[in-house]
């Protein structure tokens, strides 16, 4: 992809919603290990939410190799992700596993077709659609995972 101003802008707007979802899950992921009984549960939640934080900082080093500050990232357009977190919390008050799994379900689904709408916009070179489609596997495969819980 030939850099333009424009394609470069895309390309961060693009990065920050996706930092912006991962850090809605980051939060979503420590409250749920905060609320859950389970003490596996909570060690998986944890984890979850240290691989959230590793991706973001995978996102903004993107960010900062276009030249552009990751000061700032975050909101945006997709943060209504953050609102269905929010509602997700309610839900941890009363530590009922089940509840709180299927939040967690509420929250990757969401994060996954965020993702994927990034994909399909085509604002990103190659090596960060080689980044975005690693961490969509894992956020899928994590779904999977919590799927497997709930039944």
């Amino acid at each position: 992809m030939i850099h333009t101003d424009e394609t470069t802008k895309e390309a961060v707007k693009t990065l920050e919603g996706l930092i912006s979802i991962l850090e809605d899950g980051k939060l979503g992921y420590t409250n749920a290990a905060e609320h859950v009984e389970n003490p596996a549960m909570k060690t998986e939640f944890l984890e979850f939410a240290r691989e959230r934080a590793l991706f973001i900082v995978e996102l903004q080093d993107e960010i900062n190799k276009l030249g552009k500050s990751t000061d700032t990232s975050g909101g945006g357009p997709l943060g209504a992700l953050h609102r269905t977190w929010i509602d997700i919390k309610s839900s941890f008050t009363g530590g009922d596993t089940e509840a709180i799994i299927n939040a967690c379900v509420t929250g990757e689904e969401a994060a996954i077709e965020k993702y994927k709408k990034a994909l399909e916009e085509n604002h990103l070179e190659y090596n960060q659609v080689n980044i975005v489609s690693k961490q969509l596997n894992s956020i899928q495969n994590t779904l999977s995972l919590i799927k497997m819980k709930a039944n």
